[in-house]
């Protein structure tokens, strides 16, 4: 396999490799090698990074309760390119690619807490019982003017007319338009890197756009969409914007998700699980519904992993607040999008643009795989509005943690490790959240209580 990579790197004149290792947020770490120095550490194993690499929140801290886990000394862990995640990284001056690793501990063990390790399990738990999801991603992020002071809000930035959007332009083509160079520019950039994109769509903010992934296997979309975010930021960097997944960006504008479309093959036929030979659907169907209504309230932070993600999930506001689930129903949490049998599928509505893919397409699954394997039966689906049914996801990353620290029934599945870190990270976030002091509180507070 290193002959292939030497070839592949030298039949593209490849100068440098970026080695890229997700940690828990989804955030890009790891290191650029000269290309050969690369190429010998296939051999040698000697590219290495400290195992912390998993613990650091998203302020650059470590939390303190996870030395059981993450060793004090913080040993190095062996990193090991997936040569199938190999592509051009387009942008850079120099020649250079991108590789994504998987890491392994000094026994050659696979580090367990690793997000990627984390989605791998999931998917093996899938092979054994015969099944292979599939997934499509969709992933809103916004355009916003530069920002160097982030006491002051962010803003829609001036497109081609010269003008900012100030009005909600859903499917708008001459909205998308204001922004055709720069999208024009994420395409190339993204056919250079190999991402498999589809669609573009003007979504309902102002300024905010949507990309459509090809259905496929869920670990490779997990790392096209790693990289995707990437080139997004790059791209808007260059045209003098900033590209932004976070979830709710501006108090008046709708928030930004990453809905799955997920389905479930059997391996042997290749046949949609979720339909019977006669095209009805089937137990395995309503099964995966119920344990995706049961359970992803339960562990919300791998998929709305930061206090803003909880911004986004207000009523009527393009974004669920519950686990409903019906037929072509967008208000719902969970849309069973039309379609025919072949292509029955789920739509998980739930997560956010700012969670981590690889965890939040773990946790779609694990929880529709728990309820196939114990035969849980889904709630009654709805035909109307579901803002008007009870809220069942949690409001702040606060109450999420606490359900998070209490589901045993997924813990046992993604492990006790995984489970003390990711808890121990965010905890850790949001007591540094709840240090600052806001303006809101500095505006309404200061001269009046």
């Amino acid at each position: 396999m290193s002959t292939d990579i030497a070839s592949w790197i030298s039949e593209r004149g490849i100068s440098e490799v970026e080695c890229i290792v997700p940690d828990m947020n989804g955030i890009q770490r790891g290191k650029v090698l000269p290309a050969n120095k690369f190429l010998k550490s296939l051999t040698d194993r000697t590219l290495r990074i400290p195992v912390s690499v998993f613990s650091v929140t998203v302020t650059g801290e470590y939390p303190d309760d996870v030395d059981h886990i993450v060793l004090p000394y913080d040993p190095d862990m062996t990193l090991v390119p997936d040569p199938t995640t190999l592509r051009e990284a387009p942008g850079f001056q120099t020649p250079t690619a991108y590789v994504i690793a998987d890491a392994y501990t000094g026994k050659n063990d696979p580090v367990e807490i690793a997000p990627r390790a984390i989605l791998k399990r999931v998917l093996a738990l899938y092979e054994k019982r015969g099944w292979k999801p599939v997934i499509a991603p969709e992933v809103e992020f916004y355009l916003v003017s530069k920002n160097l002071d982030s006491d002051f809000p962010l803003v829609p930035p001036a497109g081609r007319s010269g003008r900012p959007e100030t009005a909600s332009q859903p499917f708008g083509l001459e909205a998308l338009g204001e922004f055709e160079d720069i999208i024009e520019h994420i395409y190339d950039f993204c056919e250079k890197a190999d991402l498999n994109i589809d669609t573009m769509i003007h979504e309902a903010g102002a300024a905010q756009l949507e990309v459509n992934f090809v259905h496929g296997d869920p670990l490779e979309l997990a790392d096209e969409v790693l990289l995707f975010k990437r080139i997004v930021r790059q791209v808007a960097l260059e045209h003098g914007v900033y590209g932004t997944f976070l979830a709710k960006p501006m108090s008046d504008q709708p928030g930004s998700a990453m809905h799955i479309h997920q389905s479930i093959l059997d391996i042997e036929t290749g046949r949609n699980v979720f339909t019977t030979q006669n095209g009805r659907d089937s137990a395995l169907f309503r099964s995966h519904i119920a344990g995706l209504a049961r359970l992803l309230p339960q562990i919300t932070p791998m998929f709305a992993p930061n206090v803003n993600s909880f911004r986004r999930m207000r009523p009527d506001s393009a974004a669920p607040i519950n686990v409903q689930w019906g037929s072509d129903n967008r208000s719902c949490g969970l849309r069973i999008p039309i379609s025919d049998p072949a292509n029955r599928r789920i739509e998980n509505r739930l997560p956010g643009a700012d969670s981590n893919p690889y965890l939040a397409i773990a946790a779609s699954l694990i929880c529709g795989y728990v309820g196939m394997v114990e035969r849980m039966q889904p709630p009654k689906s709805v035909t109307g509005n579901a803002y008007n049914r009870a809220r069942t996801l949690p409001r702040t990353l606060e109450g999420a943690l606490d359900r998070f620290s209490k589901c045993k029934q997924v813990r046992q599945y993604l492990g006790e490790d995984f489970f003390e870190v990711f808890y121990a990270i965010k905890e850790t976030e949001l007591y540094a959240y709840q240090s600052v002091i806001s303006s809101w509180e500095r505006e309404h507070l200061l001269l009046r209580v």
